[in-house]
């Protein structure tokens, strides 16, 4: 077969480099893999080297055995022996050659990351260390951050004590590995590095065998990724990065796209190609997509372009609410079906996890079968689980299962041997583990306390009991205490959220003694959510998932909701550094995965922790030019909104106090939704309206300049 055959000038410029650095920035759906691969296949077919002598490294598994397959495809070679893998993979591989170099055992165990905080947890306890002090996943965390970077203990810099005890527990759990003779991820990558860097011989033994270093996804590497990969970059090799910088959206893991300048620099890359010819999406939604991301100030800059037409432009919708955002989307996707598009060709996308909530009730209220793609439905969640079994003892403490979920979580300090005396009490009586707890004292005794008061608050609406148990279990302390939480409370505020939803369409049924009848129809109600509708393997279902799950897939449709100020942008990147530039690169993904149609929604309301909050439309919607884009809701359209771009008035279907403003001279009606611009204050919405007459009032939505009360008959507003 013909390598280089099909290939655009760009492609065909990146396959056939002589043996140089170079950068290659693949855009989205450039074809970087083929690239990557035909690379490899030109270069051993053309004899510029023997498969052995190349090293490739990928992000996933997946990326790895698809690499190999397509080799073998275009050539008659054994790939077997070819060191192509991911950094944790080809050092493992590079460790069990030299294990006894790196001071490791033959046999040497690697410990994933549930082995690893059980790792943590034990020897906390066999140094008796509080670990609520020390929370045992944040003090993972603080391990797998420090080995990341390069850093044994002794290298980590203490100004504090907790800090200092941090260290001696890093110290301590190096111990326990290296006894047990074990090794957790970040320390396969952490052991092979110090190992290339102190035995000189061996270095130079890779280095002269690699003559070529290919790199995929470059931008995800982190700072010990590239160290390591420098280290086997010897005088003769090439190293060949393939990456883009537009899409570095894993900063929270350690990703570091400064590497993809640092490489630029530090090995004075001559070629810089440029792969920017999109085979994935039609003409608008690149547009709108290099639109986005040209608002982000450090970039290497390319921009993306196809041959396949225009396409259709990219629809928006504004919602009045959350709810009414997700009965748009199901109403469209039974369009789409009718239609005759496939429903696993349609993709819902989100910025947070808890967002799904609604957009999942409403399509088990409407019978469609649906997907979550790289995690669990909501009422399957761990956190969510746990506050529905506080819930159900509160409604029915002979619930054994629930009682045993939550007995000791949070830790309490009621451990498997206590449990199982309380099971043989309870087999002994009669009766059920609540019940033989209630005889004891101490601890067990202290949780059926913790219960009872629970009871206590059981009359109260059903979404103020929910936040109570919440609050009083201890669970919103248990994960705001844990670094890798934040997902975790959101999905907690959400189900406060879910039981503000529940009672509003269900309605008030009144009380059964003591307990809210509400109570036991949302237990009930939850259960029937988690179960049903479950997409079987080969399905034909949505696909739902976070924006960043969504990094590395396609759809012919996508639905990208939930697009306002502090949800996407996430209100967290307003005032972290860089911050904002990767939300913005996180969108620019997002709008990436259409190949046909994009919809983009936001909502004017959002429940939040049991509460109406009011919300601007994304600056993002706004940065895309208007001439891509078609209202699916009436607007008036203009230039120069809240954030530079396209702005608009907003317009709802549904009727709502309207209030005049004689006295201000102009006549104009009011309404709640409404934009108004304010000399001062600059565009806003309007949240509420009070009085009338000269007495009438505006609580109005600046964004930035906050939320203000404003007298209509003096305050001089514009309608936008």
């Amino acid at each position: 077969m013909n390598l280089l055959e099909g290939l655009n000038p760009e492609q065909l410029a990146a396959v056939t480099l002589p043996r140089q650095h170079a950068l290659i920035l693949a855009g989205a759906g450039s074809g970087k893999t083929r690239v990557l691969t035909t690379r490899i296949a030109w270069l051993i077919a053309t004899n510029q080297m023997t498969p052995q002598q190349v090293l490739a490294v990928t992000f996933t598994n997946k990326a790895a055995k698809e690499m190999m397959a397509r080799l073998t495809a275009m050539l008659p070679i054994n790939v077997r022996g070819m060191w192509i893998g991911t950094f944790h993979g080809l050092c493992n591989r590079l460790l069990r050659t030299h294990y006894r170099d790196a001071g490791l055992p033959q046999l040497f165990q690697i410990l994933d990351s549930s082995d690893q905080l059980s790792a943590i947890k034990r020897l906390l306890k066999s140094l008796n260390v509080d670990d609520e002090k020390y929370p045992p996943r944040e003090l993972q965390h603080f391990i797998n951050g420090q080995k990341e970077q390069g850093l044994r203990p002794s290298a980590v810099e203490a100004w504090d004590s907790y800090t200092k005890k941090r260290v001696e527990l890093y110290e301590a759990y190096d111990a326990q590995c290296n006894k047990e003779g074990v090794v957790d991820f970040a320390e396969l990558l952490l052991r092979c590095y110090e190992l290339l860097s102190r035995n000189e011989a061996l270095r130079r033994h890779y280095q002269e065998r690699f003559r070529y270093v290919l790199v995929d996804e470059f931008q995800d590497t982190n700072v010990l990724q590239y160290r390591w990969l420098k280290l086997l970059t010897g005088p003769e090799a090439a190293m060949f990065a393939v990456g883009d910088d537009d899409q570095s959206i894993y900063a929270f893991r350690g990703a570091d796209v400064g590497n993809m300048r640092d490489f630029e620099r530090e090995y004075k890359v001559a070629t810089v190609i440029r792969l920017a010819q999109n085979y994935r999406s039609h003409g608008n939604i690149l547009d709108a997509a290099n639109a986005i991301i040209r608002n982000n100030e450090n970039r290497l800059g390319k921009n993306l372009w196809t041959e396949a037409g225009a396409g259709e432009p990219i629809r928006v919708f504004e919602a009045y609410s959350d709810l009414d955002e997700a009965r748009w989307v199901v109403d469209e996707i039974r369009a789409l079906a009718r239609d005759g598009h496939a429903r696993s060709e349609i993709a819902l996308l989100y910025r947070s996890n808890a967002q799904s909530r609604v957009l999942e009730h409403a399509l088990f209220s409407a019978g469609l079968p649906y997907r979550v793609y790289g995690g669990l439905r909501f009422f399957e969640r761990q956190e969510i689980k746990h506050a529905l079994a506080y819930l159900r003892l509160i409604a029915n403490p002979d619930d054994d299962t629930s009682f045993a979920r939550v007995v000791n979580f949070p830790t309490r300090g009621i451990g498997a041997r206590s449990i199982e005396q309380l099971q043989d009490a309870a087999k002994a009586a009669g009766s059920s583990l609540f019940a033989a707890a209630a005889q004891t004292s101490g601890k067990a005794a202290a949780f059926v306390a913790l219960i009872a008061k629970m009871k206590e608050s059981a009359h109260l609406p059903l979404p103020e009991l929910v936040d109570q148990v919440v609050e009083l279990s201890g669970l919103r302390e248990h994960y705001r205490a844990d670094k890798e939480g934040q997902d975790r409370l959101a999905n907690l505020d959400e189900l406060v959220n879910a039981a503000a939803s529940f009672v509003a369409e269900e309605g008030v049924v009144g009380a059964e003694g003591e307990l809210s009848a509400d109570l036991i129809a949302f237990l009930a109600h939850a259960a029937l959510e988690a179960g049903e509708h479950q997409a079987g393997e080969g399905d034909d279902a949505l696909q739902l998932m976070t924006t960043h799950s969504a990094k590395g897939l396609e759809f012919n449709i996508v639905f990208l909701t939930g697009l306002e100020e502090g949800l996407f942008p996430h209100e967290n990147s307003l005032v972290e550094r860089d911050g904002l530039e990767e939300e913005r690169r996180l969108m620019y993904v997002a709008v990436t995965r259409a190949r046909r149609r994009l919809y983009l929604s936001h909502a004017q309301t959002r429940m939040l922790h049991g509460q109406t909050r009011y919300n601007l439309p994304s600056r993002f919607i706004e940065e895309i030019p208007a001439g891509l884009v078609k209202w699916l809701t009436p607007r008036m359209a203009k230039q120069g909104g809240a954030h530079g771009g396209v702005s608009s008035r907003l317009t709802l279907d549904e009727p709502r106090a309207t209030y005049s403003s004689r006295a201000s001279g102009s006549g104009t009606a009011y309404r709640i939704g409404q934009g108004v611009r304010h000399a001062k204050f600059g565009e806003g919405i309007i949240v509420n309206l009070e009085g009338g007459g000269e007495d009438a009032r505006a609580q109005i939505n600046f964004g930035n300049a906050g939320m203000k009360w404003l007298a209509l008959s003096v305050a001089k507003l514009e309608t936008v």
